[in-house]
């Protein structure tokens, strides 16, 4: 068994986000839920699971350093009363809009540059029966935000009635996706499901790699 390293230094303002050492892919490990997102500067693998959820994994190529969102709605709606320039670790990232910006400026915050940008976008699945376009309209304004932004997207899997476990290495640009069929995600469901009502009641470079 190789020798477990020592866990990389968090970087400032992601303290709060679940990190753990994977054994099968011999990595310290950041697992994010719907309305995080997470970045390294140490190599460090980032997993979620997305059912009508986008995530946008972008990342330095020459740097080597990254990060990963997970948003459930497209824009703030209205009616909301965050404003930008406020906590990142608020519940402003649960919209797309917020959840890209903080994800790109903690970037550049870092030394990315635009030019070495990498973006790959994963999720967006319909698996809500009662949402049956929450999926795609996330799909939609991901690769719209994008184009404004001048970024191309060089791979993606999303769309389609899968749910999906997502497992980035900025590092490399690396992506393992498993997608996980309609019987047997009642718990993403019902996390989904879950998270949209909590919502509802707030005032608002490697290839991807399908594995078992």
């Amino acid at each position: 068994m190789k020798p477990q390293p020592n866990q990389p230094p968090v970087e400032r303002g992601f303290e709060h986000v679940n990190r753990y050492y994977d054994n099968k892919h011999h990595s310290w490990a950041a697992k994010i839920l719907p309305g995080e997102f997470y970045v390294t500067t140490h190599g460090e693998m980032i997993g979620t699971v997305l059912g009508s959820c986008i995530s946008a994994c972008i990342r330095d190529k020459k740097l080597g350093i990254g990060g990963m969102n997970h948003f459930m709605l497209p824009a703030q709606n209205e009616h909301s009363t965050a404003q930008w320039g406020s906590d990142a670790n608020t519940s402003a990232t649960r919209y797309g809009n917020w959840a890209m910006e903080y994800l790109l400026n903690t970037l550049y915050k870092l030394g990315a540059s635009k030019s070495n940008l990498e973006v790959k976008l994963f999720g967006g699945g319909q698996v809500l029966a009662s949402m049956t376009d929450i999926g795609q309209r996330n799909i939609l304004f991901a690769y719209d935000y994008l184009r404004k932004e001048g970024l191309e997207v060089v791979a993606a899997d999303v769309g389609d009635i899968y749910s999906r476990k997502v497992l980035y290495f900025p590092d490399t640009g690396a992506v393992k996706v498993r997608r996980i069929t309609t019987t047997k995600n009642e718990t993403i469901l019902q996390r989904e499901k879950g998270y949209m009502d909590k919502i509802s009641d707030q005032p608002s470079s490697g290839d991807i790699e399908l594995f078992d």
